[in-house]
């Protein structure tokens, strides 16, 4: 192998770093941390349970802040959507986390802040959720958790790390 052909190779499979991720995120807005207050054109996405029993975590600051509807665990309800998340594993989940991307692409001027569903109460990690919203990275008007946005980074890093080399 010549040295081209190797430095190709090494640069291929280089370690993804948090700097490259944080490089690559540049100036990406994140869902805040905590959310208090919503602008007129403003949505708060907060997991739920099918039955809308909205009594803790992000659900709670729906209910209390939002509009939260009690009885409804799916959907838009004032400022706020419900994606259920308390009914089974991540294959039950991605169809309704479908239903409100479909939501946001229709609703293009409504920015919507997506708290890390399905990692408090639920006890799924981000990193099974995050990639979930995978296409949601991509939609200027939706706002992921930080760290979200970072392990979707990294996979997509990662995948693009993967490929073959043009120049070899």
């Amino acid at each position: 192998m010549d040295n081209k052909t190797m430095d190709n190779k090494i640069m291929n499979n280089k370690r993804i770093t948090e700097e490259d991720i944080t490089s690559a995120l540049g100036g990406r807005k994140f869902t805040p941390e905590n959310i208090s207050s919503l602008g007129q054109d403003e949505v708060f996405v907060f997991g739920s349970n099918l039955a809308g029993q909205h009594m803790g975590g992000a659900a709670r600051t729906a209910l209390l802040k939002f509009g939260a509807v009690p009885g409804q665990g799916v959907g838009m309800q004032g400022q706020s959507y419900a994606i259920p998340t308390m009914h089974g594993g991540i294959d039950e989940i991605k169809p309704y986390v479908d239903e409100f991307l479909n939501l946001a692409r229709e609703w293009d001027q409504t920015t919507f802040y997506v708290t890390r569903i399905g990692c408090g109460i639920a006890g799924f990690t981000d990193e099974e959720i995050a990639p979930l919203f995978d296409e949601a990275f991509d939609l200027y008007n939706v706002r992921l958790p930080e760290s979200f946005a970072r392990i979707i980074m990294r996979r997509r890093l990662e995948k693009a790390n993967e490929l073959p080399n043009p120049q070899n």
